[in-house]
């Protein structure tokens, strides 16, 4: 989050929502960053003095420092690009889209189902939870 913040406020000031469409955009909608991400990192390089924040137009809007355009251009290849996916973040990204479509799934049945569909799809989860625990322990089951 603080390298994009940090690229794009080197582009130009910008408000914490347009943070989000900005990195929304870049990175092709596989990152959508929450404002509990975004304003806690703007907080967080404003006390580092690499970041203002002043309202314009009724939004406070953030601007680097001479300090923080000092540390963009010193870091830049560090800060690399951060909206493009690397091997893991597609592994993440496929991860999370697994994630939602169970969810999809879940808030199906609970709006459709029968009490015998619920305790069945609430054994599934259950036993899913105890599996991704397991895969956390590095005791999963080996693949058949």
């Amino acid at each position: 989050m603080r390298a994009a913040v940090l690229l794009l406020l080197d582009e130009q000031p910008r408000h914490g929502y347009d943070l989000i469409q900005e990195i929304t955009e870049r990175s092709s909608g596989a990152w959508t960053p929450s404002p509990g991400s975004v304003y806690p990192t703007l907080q967080a390089l404003e006390d580092e003095g690499l970041v203002t924040l002043e309202r314009v137009d009724g939004r406070r809007t953030a601007s680097l420092t001479p300090e923080g355009q000092a540390h963009v251009d010193e870091h830049r290849e560090r800060l690399g690009n951060p909206w493009t996916p690397t091997g893991s973040q597609d592994s993440a990204l496929a991860f999370r889209e697994e994630f939602l479509t169970v969810r999809d799934a879940v808030r199906q049945v609970a709006r459709v189902g029968t009490p015998a569909q619920h305790a069945a799809a609430a054994a599934a989860l259950t036993a899913a939870r105890k599996e991704l625990y397991r895969i956390l322990a590095e005791d999963a089951p080996t693949e058949q």
